[in-house]
């Protein structure tokens, strides 16, 4: 081992203790990272700048902007009252409501964004009733993640598997759904035993459940122009993600066209406060991981990694599935796991070259390990992060403790499922 290889993986390993510990703030740790391999002369400025996932990068600042601009329709104030009547305030079919509703449109847009759209919802819910944010809000993490995995355009280590392996949406739906049904239905009624002691109505809030019935929750729509326009230009964006390859376009340029076409028809809104909605201390934070892992790429621990794999399973089909899984799930846990499926695509595509093994098992074992492992912890996802951003702006501080307490335990359970699907339905 060189000097640039040590000091690469001393590097990555540093960045994530730092956000692991919680030292400093996770932005500021990951650009250090990326600055300290730049100005070691790992890798170059040029070399960074080509590692760096745009794609991603890009599709999150599109879907931000037009979430930020749709809000100020007052569709969330309105969301939350009608949830409300509908559940008559009950907590607990709150939480389902809002998971299972999180879950479904995460197969349709991106985690990220899903996200974006039901936080809002959630605390004005939770402030009205006087509730604990946390239960519905860890709930809808992981139920955006799972809900994710089941497609191409859910979740983004999807979106670089499918770019990656050549696959496209049907391949998704066909193969990940199935089981993650079962996965949600499972981690759905975990959640609901797990919080039950939050999920009580304090007696003085019980006043409040029953004001519901007798509002209008119409009245809380601000702007139905920009109402109907911002939902118009996102009906638009959800159908060119489902048909992008048809259509030739990345997920980016259709988000980030998006958002362009909000703001050129919604002209009282200047672009600068548009911008301001974009959760940019989380755009840093993955740029400076993507440079971190490219550092890793190019002084060849990435390759070495795929021959150790070859070697520890033999190029058995059903031990390299086990192992992707398994070990996608638990590094995802600890590395955001759209930098870790950004090392693990070239990883996998080197073992089909050197062992000729058939990688389909593999591709679906990484997006199951990669999209539900990142339920582990607070960092394991993009989602998780932007949840956590979201949430300290409202003064409710989620750690990274607090998080893993319950996290891995259902990231466990949920990838034990996803064990015996793929053992079942593709070794066997």
């Amino acid at each position: 081992m060189n000097w640039e290889t040590g000091t690469a993986v001393v590097i990555f390993f540093t960045v994530y203790f730092l956000i692991v510990s919680e030292k400093i703030h996770r932005a500021v740790a990951a650009l250090l990272g990326a600055g300290a391999v730049i100005w070691l002369g790992i890798i170059t400025q040029a070399e960074a700048v080509r590692s760096i996932d745009f794609n991603t990068i890009g599709l999150l600042v599109g879907m931000m902007i037009i979430v930020g601009i749709t809000k100020r329709s007052g569709l969330f104030e309105f969301l939350a009252i009608w949830s409300a009547q509908k559940t008559k305030g009950n907590p607990v079919r709150i939480l389902i409501a809002l998971s299972s509703l999180t879950a479904i449109a995460s197969a349709f847009l991106d985690n990220v964004t899903t996200v974006l759209l039901i936080v809002p919802v959630t605390f004005a819910i939770t402030d009205e009733l006087g509730l604990n944010p946390f239960p519905f809000l860890f709930s809808e993490v992981l139920a955006s993640n799972i809900g994710g995995t089941a497609t191409l355009i859910g979740d983004p280590p999807n979106i670089m598997i499918g770019s990656g392996a050549g696959l496209g949406f049907l391949d998704f739906l066909l193969n990940l759904t199935p089981v993650i049904v079962v996965v949600f239905l499972c981690t759905l009624g975990l959640c609901a035993v797990i919080f039950r002691k939050d999920l009580q109505l304090a007696e003085e809030k019980k006043q409040a459940v029953l004001e519901f019935g007798s509002r209008d929750a119409h009245d809380y729509i601000k702007d139905y122009l920009l109402l109907k326009r911002s939902l118009t230009v996102l009906g638009l964006v959800i159908v060119a993600f489902v048909l992008h390859q048809w259509l030739g376009l990345e997920s980016a340029t259709i988000a980030l066209g998006g958002a362009a076409v909000l703001m050129l028809i919604m002209p009282d809104f200047e672009p600068e406060e548009a911008l301001l909605t974009v959760e940019w201390p989380t755009i840093f934070f993955f740029i400076g991981l993507f440079i971190v892992v490219g550092a890793l790429e190019k002084v060849g621990v990435i390759r070495f990694l795929a021959h150790q794999a070859i070697a520890l399973t033999g190029g058995k089909p059903h031990v390299m599935a086990m192992t992707v899984l398994w070990t996608s799930a638990l590094f995802s846990s600890f590395v955001d796991n759209i930098p870790f499926t950004a090392t693990m695509i070239p990883l996998l595509k080197s073992v089909g070259t050197l062992s000729g093994a058939n990688l389909g098992p593999l591709w679906w074992a990484l997006s199951l390990g990669a999209c539900l492992g990142g339920n582990g912890t607070l960092i394991g996802a993009s989602a998780n992060l932007v949840v956590a951003g979201i949430a300290a702006r409202q003064g409710v501080v989620i750690t990274f403790k607090e998080y893993f307490k319950y996290g891995f335990p259902l990231m466990l359970i949920s990838i034990i499922i996803s064990t015996v699907y793929i053992w079942v339905r593709y070794l066997t």
